[in-house]
This record gives C-alpha cells, structure tokens and sequence, in this order.
C-alpha cells in the first residue's frame, strides 16, 4: 500500500504524456529510463555528499541564506545532474530517439523515476503519517519533478536534433531545470524558517506551482501538436538534419539534403 501510493503519482503523470505521443516509444525503454531514474537518485549522493563536506551547504538551514544553499547545492544541481547524466546513457545510442517529442517522453520518465524512488524513501520514512506525506507530495514534489523534467527533455531535443540556438539550448537543458527546482526548494525552506511568513510563502510557493505546471502543460500540448520526425540515433547530430523543416510523413526524403 505504500509503496502504491508512493509510485502511483508518477505513473499517472508519465501515462499522461507517454499517452500524447503520436508514435509512442518501446515500453522497454520506458521501462528502462524509468529504472534510470531510480538510479539517478541514488547517484545523486555522490554528488550532494561531497558538496555537504566540502560547507556548500548545512543539512539544517537556520537563515535565508543556508535555504537556498540548500535548495540548490543539497538538492538542485546534484539530482537535476544525475537526472541529465542518465538521460544521456540513456538516449547517447537510442535510435528510437527520432522525433521532437521524444525529448519530453525519455526525460519524463527519468525523473519521474527518479521521483518514485525518492518518494518511496519519504512515505516509508514518515511512519503513522504517511497518508499525509504521500498526499502532499502528489500534489506538489512529484509534479514538481515532472515539471523539471519536461523542461529538461524540451532543450535536450533542441541540442540533440541541431536547433537554431544548439550551445545555448546545451546549457539550458541543465540551468533552466536546476534554477525551477532550485526556486522550488527555495520556497518549501522559507515557509519553515520564519512562522510570522510562513503563510504568505506558501502562498507563493502555491502561485509558482500553478505558474510551473501550466506552462509545463502548454509545452507539452505544443510539442505533441507540432512533433515531426527528424532522424534517430547520433548520426542526426552527424549528418546535419534541420529540425526546423517539417519531415512529417516523409522521413524518406531527409536523404536529399545530405
């Protein structure tokens, strides 16, 4: 039963786009991107760790300032990291990986993967209370981690597939998820420090959520509507395809432009 209410949230969001894509993906790779991230979190100690010992950050912020240290350097950067790194092992030799959409669908199941098994760990953790725990965090932490995902997989297909803006869309396939969940952090450590606050914060922290989903569903909708076929695997890196034409329904004739 735990372990249910845990997983099911992210399971739902991942049906939710895996349902909008017009040429769905092999459910083993799914299935193998969502063990993924699993994995990334886990992997994401290795880097969190090292940080905490080298004072980036307190395990228990006391000022505004130790929050967002936390918020990103305990939280952030490690697992928005380990989420890229098993995204790249993932898709680094994926000939499936041929259409715009695709981005969304693989970085989506890495980090609602990655967001299971973290909210696995919580709802065991939180004893009697752990209705309360596996509610909220449905409601918040998992979409969260979707929102950051979706976000991730938008500019790694503008990298991957050779965008007008290929070294910017590099960075922000990292920077943009890092400083969402960042923000995000941020905002839940706020809410706790200071009592006289804590209500006006989570006012925010719930105005920011709306914002993120919301857009994050705009971008899903939009990409699903305007998918195109592009090339799979590395060689469309190689062999110079143009995401900007529109190949649909005649993949066949990317050959000319080689």
């Amino acid at each position: 039963m735990l372990t249910f209410a845990a997983i099911a949230p992210a399971l739902i969001l991942l049906w939710y786009v895996y349902n909008k894509d017009t040429q769905p993906e092999p459910t083993r790779l799914i299935f193998k991107g969502f063990c993924f991230g699993g994995i990334s979190a886990l992997l994401s100690t290795f880097i969190s760790g090292p940080l905490l010992n080298m004072g980036f950050y307190t395990t228990e912020p006391a000022t505004w300032q130790e929050a967002v240290k936390i918020a990103f350097f305990g939280a952030a950067i490690p697992e928005e990291t380990a989420k890229l790194l098993m995204l790249w092992l993932l898709l680094r030799n994926c000939q499936e990986f041929d259409e715009r959409y695709d981005g969304i669908v693989y970085a989506t199941t890495v980090g609602l993967g990655f967001a299971a098994f973290e909210n696995i760990m919580y709802v065991i953790s939180a004893g009697a209370s752990w209705v309360d725990v596996a509610f909220t965090r449905a409601l918040f932490a998992v979409p969260g981690h979707f929102a950051f995902a979706v976000t991730m997989g938008y500019y790694y297909s503008q990298y991957h597939f050779r965008g007008k803006d290929r070294a910017g869309a590099g960075v922000k396939m990292w920077l943009y998820p890092v400083l969402l969940h960042g923000t995000y952090d941020t905002l839940c450590f706020f809410s706790e420090l200071n009592e006289a606050l804590s209500f006006a914060i989570t006012l925010v922290l719930i105005a920011f959520c709306f914002w993120l989903f919301k857009k994050t569903r705009k971008r899903i909708l939009q990409e699903a509507a305007q998918n195109e076929y592009v090339g799979s695997g590395t060689s469309v890196r190689s062999n110079g395809y143009d995401i900007n034409h529109d190949w649909s329904g005649k993949p066949e004739d990317q050959d000319s432009i080689q």
